[in-house]
């Protein structure tokens, strides 16, 4: 995978923020790591019908941060239940998830869903994330912090001074 070098791009932005949705637009991994990012890519995925994905993803982000045993335990059945368990309400399309034997769950360990959860990673990395980018939902945001960065009074004043030297 070749990187994208944004030295040049930054220098022209180094006094602001880069707008979020510069860096949602990066990577996936920035748009997830931003909640105002995760609200939107949600709000995306579920006219897709596939909220689930992103859901399932930040549940395993929670999870492993968890120290405690006894709550590991239940947002581990939690997660297999409400993803990937055959009856799940929110079902999550992953290989091999009939393999994750419910006994694992008894004794949950910090990683135990790192495999589903970077196939589904891939998927929405490969799939709904770049339809995201093309989205109507992606782009009027952007347009609305295009917009913000210009307020409309400054652009008043630079055309009613181009109108005075104009005539």
């Amino acid at each position: 995978m070749e990187h994208i070098h944004d030295s040049d791009v930054s220098s022209s932005s180094s006094h602001q923020n880069p707008k979020s949705t510069t860096k949602w637009a990066a990577s996936l991994e920035n748009l997830l790591e931003d909640p105002e990012g995760v609200k939107r890519f949600r709000e995306f995925l579920k006219k897709e019908f596939s909220e689930e994905n992103v859901l399932f993803w930040l549940a395993c982000e929670d999870f492993k941060k968890m120290q405690d045993k006894k709550q590991m335990q239940e947002k581990a059945k939690d997660i297999y239940m409400t993803f990937l368990s055959s009856k799940a309400s929110s079902q999550v399309n992953v290989e091999g998830q009939s393999r994750l034997n419910e006994k694992i769950l008894e004794e949950p360990h910090p990683l135990m869903f790192q495999k589903l959860q970077d196939q589904i990673f891939s998927l929405m990395k490969y799939d709904s994330y770049s339809r995201f980018l093309k989205s109507d939902l992606f782009l009027k945001h952007k347009r609305t912090e295009e917009e913000e960065e210009d307020p409309p009074d400054a652009q008043t004043a630079a055309k009613r001074a181009s109108r005075i030297y104009n005539t």
